[in-house]
């Protein structure tokens, strides 16, 4: 392989925190934690939240208020998006429904889906 693959890192985000901002930012240093090994392998990492986040921060003002759905709803359809443009999926551990449906989107692809690290092949 000489082309870098581009891989989506997805991992639980909000699931489990009940929330709290301090739970999710202690998820999102999780998803990181695994960027660099992917650089290192030779690859471009991808985290959804890093591109869902400026997108949900521009739609504050424009959602209609009905509750988190909304929000959800932003993240969900970014990382669907962000999936046409990615070539596997790393899944971290944890429970995580949006990390799943990254998943199952991947297998439609037909793209590869790795458990870990060392199942992501060294670009040569």
């Amino acid at each position: 392989m000489t082309t870098p693959l581009q891989i989506l890192i997805a991992g639980p985000y909000r699931s489990g925190t009940g929330g709290d901002h301090e739970a999710i930012a202690r998820n999102l240093a999780r998803l990181e934690e695994a960027a660099w090994p992917i650089f290192e392998l030779g690859h471009v990492p991808m985290i959804g939240e890093w591109v869902a986040l400026p997108v949900l921060r521009g739609a504050e003002g424009t959602l209609d208020g009905t509750g988190e759905g909304d929000g959800a709803d932003v993240m969900y359809e970014t990382a669907a998006r962000l999936l046409e443009h990615c070539d596997a999926v790393l899944r971290l551990p944890g429970e995580s429904s949006g990390a799943d449906t990254d998943v199952a989107i991947a297998r439609r692809r037909g793209i590869p889906v790795y458990f870990g690290l060392e199942e992501i092949p060294v670009r040569g």
